[in-house]
């Protein structure tokens, strides 16, 4: 069958995102100081003269003249300021990049951190959206910035970098440049000045800046930019189809087996990818035809083996072996194939032939090493442990075939008449085919034969013997045969194709489903629950969730419980451990936990114990274990079990270290806020506090000092001055209390019958004094409902919102109280004559602390609207301000839900209202 050499659509579909993106080139360095800005304005002047628009976002010379003469003649955009604890600082306009836009901008020091309150947070992110917006560019980094080498950096040179940028924006760079330099140069451009002022030059020059620093930086910077150039190597072959392979890097690959010959054959491989400096990967091939348990179990310990010594292990299918090893080999560009010589003899190969031949007829370009087994590993295998441990096929197997033939007969006695003998041939056919559905290869063949016997013995002449008397019905019948034969092996292999289908469709399915459901998982014992749940449904074996309490210690957070058809149960945080997780099965777990890696049964380590755990690892850190029973006569896991096990861990490993990071942000943001307030609190109390206390004392020192000075008016005058000013130190520590409240949740409204006039009337008297010379329009409909609210706390609100209508509109203007019945809800109103609330300020003026920025106007602690907006939420409301109607003024509103039913008239009004 020719190979189906159609493009794949989706990467049709990601050539034509790519193709609508800017090109971004890297200007890579293993340090500072090898020329990478200077090579970038180079490169960009290049451009520039061929007629492209060049633009500098963003350019750091460091006061290197030969940097700073480059920049004569490019268009440079002036960056943006702000002010921040006293400090100018300087940020690139992206804005202004993106509006301009140009052809081609360069952007300088790509891992760095953007001034907080900028567009976004890393400026690499800035190089993301002029890329998404087809700008080219143009950018600088040096190989210590890039995330997966960051531990490695450190441990080389002592020093953590703490900018760093996603693997992904080298990948995806159209182009890598490495701009090197001999760490002998570095050091004397070091020493001349040219990178550092001399006394951080010094510095450097004893700790990062090292012969030996420089040397690794150097390599490391070699290796990533070649492993970039191999990436967009191999694209380039898959996307013109080029069938390689192309020997720029050798790539050895190792054709892994269930023969003990092997791990011979993988530890060749090694040495050969030693010796030439290449990748090793381990690849092993799987038919229909299935392997016993033992040769299962063998492979799955030559695959540890091969990942053990660094090699990466794919798994492929399908029955031409030859065919899918040397089509993998091509796809993944393989320069020699590592492959052990068949133990078997001659006779053998005329049954089943050895791939080897043609292999070696379809590996074009490549080097196949063919390797002789030894003499010793030429012993017969063990007997599988039971007489179905290969194919099990049970009696009904073979029953069933023998009564559709048995019926198919019948029916061809009965039809004989009506029928050719043609006709009855293919009726005999209906059994094989159902029996391959259905049953397998095994009882297919089987009725094949059966189904030919039969022909013969009741339809062929003479009759009711197996003997033919014309030689073209034993022609017609070993036809038959052949066909009956044929059919048989071709439906069960599509039938076994399609049950392999299925089953790796099931543990996609299960990895995608485990991805969204422990996404929406907001707490460890949740992600324990789902994850157990799909080990469950997918391996139907015991097995145990454990996580780390406060403390460290390992505690079983969920057990499965299988059951014989189908998925068991699932128990979260069992009091008591399951009965299999002694002592040993414990300290392995512990083992596991604590290094990492995999243990336990069919593991090298500890592998005397009952499970295999699982650790479910990030980058940084083991976050649990998953623990999962083999079957007893399963012995350990195949190698896709396994894989499958480790993507669940691992999927579930990266879900509780986003709750992790989850919850120290939100630690992080709770202690930011308590800190706010701590300043705020310290800020009021230093001015909106001290000041009324001060005048306080001051008037109270003048009396005392000298009180004949003050005749009956002037002590009057005096008294009230100090009323007033300890009516506002009153008013501001209740507000303080009233957050303290509100934030520790124990200011709790009692609930009450209130009529909104009391309460309006109630408010307008508390602010008689602030709201003297101004006409208060009160605005109360007849018939309004009462309201259950809490009559103290919302008349709080309601002076508090004329508060701030007599403090931000001009001495003198008019005030409107309103009061409206409003779905299911009474709203009241508190309207000034002030200058307004911009649209940007009407949420966060609710925010703790928060003041409007009206020169000259009033202070306050701003913490008034933040109490109110507690109190109406807590009474199920909503509170917000608004523009008031015709302009020129604001509209200060919150809503109160009415009651489920309004109280009845009191019994003495209803005595009244009878008399």
């Amino acid at each position: 069958m020719a190979e189906d050499t159609r493009p794949d659509p989706e990467k049709l579909l990601r050539q034509i995102e790519k193709s609508r993106r800017g090109r971004l080139t890297v200007f890579l360095g293993p340090a500072a100081g090898v020329g990478k800005t200077y090579a970038m304005l180079l490169a960009a002047r290049e451009r520039q003269a061929e007629g492209m628009v060049v633009v500098i976002g963003w350019v750091e010379t460091h006061g290197r003249q030969e940097t700073e003469a480059l920049l004569a003649g490019l268009d440079r955009l002036p960056p943006v300021e702000s002010e921040r604890q006293g400090t100018r600082l300087r940020e690139m306009d992206l804005e202004g990049l993106l509006a301009r836009p140009p052809q081609l901008a360069l952007v300088d020091e790509l891992a760095h951190t953007n001034v907080p309150g900028s567009r976004h947070s890393r400026r690499f992110q800035d190089v993301e959206e002029l890329l998404d917006a087809g700008i080219d560019v143009y950018t600088t980094v040096n190989i210590q910035h890039l995330e997966s080498l960051n531990d490695v950096v450190a441990q080389i040179t002592g020093v953590k970098v703490r900018e760093t940028i996603p693997d992904s924006i080298l990948a995806d760079a159209a182009e890598v440049r490495l701009i090197d330099l001999s760490p002998d140069q570095l050091i004397q451009r070091l020493q001349e000045g040219k990178v550092y002022v001399p006394e951080q030059a010094q510095r450097a020059l004893r700790s990062f800046f090292r012969v030996g620093n420089l040397n690794a930086l150097r390599e490391l910077a070699l290796r990533q930019t070649a492993e970039t150039v191999d990436a967009q190597l191999t694209d380039y072959m898959q996307e013109h189809q080029i069938a390689g392979p192309w020997p720029v890097k050798e790539r050895v690959m190792v054709c892994v087996g269930p023969s003990p010959f092997s791990a011979d054959l993988i530890r060749t491989g090694r040495r050969i990818a030693g010796r030439i400096k290449g990748d090793l990967l381990a690849v092993s091939v799987e038919t229909r035809q299935g392997m016993s348990a033992e040769n299962r179990a063998r492979l799955a310990g030559n695959m540890r083996l091969a990942e053990q010594l660094g090699a990466e292990t794919a798994t492929l299918y399908g029955d031409d072996v030859a065919h899918v090893l040397s089509a993998f080999a091509m796809s993944r560009n393989v320069t020699q194939i590592v492959i052990g010589q068949p133990l078997h003899g001659p006779v053998r190969d005329l049954v089943r032939p050895s791939p080897v031949p043609r292999l070696i007829r379809l590996s074009h370009g490549i080097s196949v090493h063919v390797i002789p087994g030894q003499a010793q590993v030429r012993r017969p295998a063990a007997p599988p442990a039971s007489p179905t441990a290969h194919r099990p096929w049970p009696l009904r197997s073979f029953l069933e075939p023998l009564l559709a033939i048995a019926v198919v007969t019948g029916a061809c006695f009965l039809l004989e008449s009506h029928l050719t003998h043609p006709e009855l041939d293919l009726l005999y056919l209906l059994p094989v085919l159902t029996s391959a559905t259905r049953l397998g290869r095994g009882p297919a063949l089987f009725a094949a034969v059966v189904g030919t016997l039969s022909l013969d013995f009741f339809f062929v002449d003479p009759r009711y013997t197996f003997t033919v008397a014309d030689a073209r019905y034993g022609f017609t019948l070993l036809v038959f045969l052949l066909v009956g034969l044929l059919i048989s092996h071709l439906t069960a292999r599509v039938h076994e194709e399609a049950q392999s289908a299925k089953a790796r469709e099931a543990r996609t399915h299960a990895l995608y489903r485990l991805s969204r459901a422990i996404g929406a998982t907001a707490r460890p014992e949740e992600a324990a629950q789902v994850m157990a749940q799909e080990v469950c449904d997918l391996f139907d074996k015991p097995g145990v969730v454990l996580l780390p309490d406060e403390r460290g210690q390992l505690q079983v957070a969920a057990e499965i419980t299988a059951a014989t058809d189908a998925c068991g149960t699932v128990q979260l945080a069992p009091p008591t451990p399951p009965a299999w997780f002694d002592e040993n099965e414990r300290a392995t777990a512990i083992w596991a936990f604590e290094h990492g890696e995999s243990a336990g049964s069919g593991t090298e380590t500890l592998s005397g114990a009952s499970a295999i755990y699982v650790p479910m690892k990030t980058t940084h850190e083991t976050w649990g274990l998953l623990g999962l029973l083999p079957a007893p006569d399963q012995g350990r896991l195949t190698t896709d079990e396994l894989h499958m096990l480790e993507a669940l861990a691992g999927l579930t490993g990266l879900a509780l270290e986003r709750m992790k990071l989850t919850a120290d942000a939100r630690r992080a943001e709770l202690l930011s806020q308590a800190e706010a307030f701590r300043q705020a609190l310290l800020d009021s109390v230093s001015h909106d506090l001290r000041t009324p206390l001060a005048a306080v004392i001051g008037a109270a020192t003048s009396y005392l000092e000298d009180a004949a000075a003050y005749d009956a008016e002037g002590l009057r005058r005096l008294l009230e001055g100090i009323r007033d000013e300890a009516g506002l130190m009153n008013s501001l520590i209740e507000k303080m209390l009233d957050m303290a409240r509100l934030e520790s949740g124990a200011l709790s409204p009692t609930f009450d019958w209130c009529d909104m006039q009391d309460l309006i009337g109630t408010a307008v008297a508390a602010q008689e004094s602030l709201l003297a010379g101004r006409e208060v329009t009160i605005d109360v409909p007849e018939g309004l409902p009462l309201v259950r609210c809490d009559f103290v706390l919302v008349e709080r609100v309601l002076s508090n919102l004329l508060d701030n209508a007599a403090k931000y509109s001009p001495p003198g203007t008019p005030l409107e109280i309103t009061a409206r019945h409003t779905d299911g809800a009474v709203e009241l109103a508190v309207l000034d004559r002030g200058p307004g609330i911009p649209p940007a300020e009407r949420e966060a003026i609710f925010g703790k602390f928060y003041r409007l920025k009206h020169p000259g106007g009033p202070g306050g602690t701003g913490l008034g609207l933040s109490i109110a907006q507690g109190i109406i939420q807590a009474h199920g409301g909503r509170v917000w301000v608004e523009d008031r109607p015709g302009g020129g003024g604001t509209r200060a509103v919150f809503t109160l839900p009415l009651g489920e039913e309004q109280p009845g008239p009191a019994p003495e009004t209803q005595a009244a209202e009878s008399a």
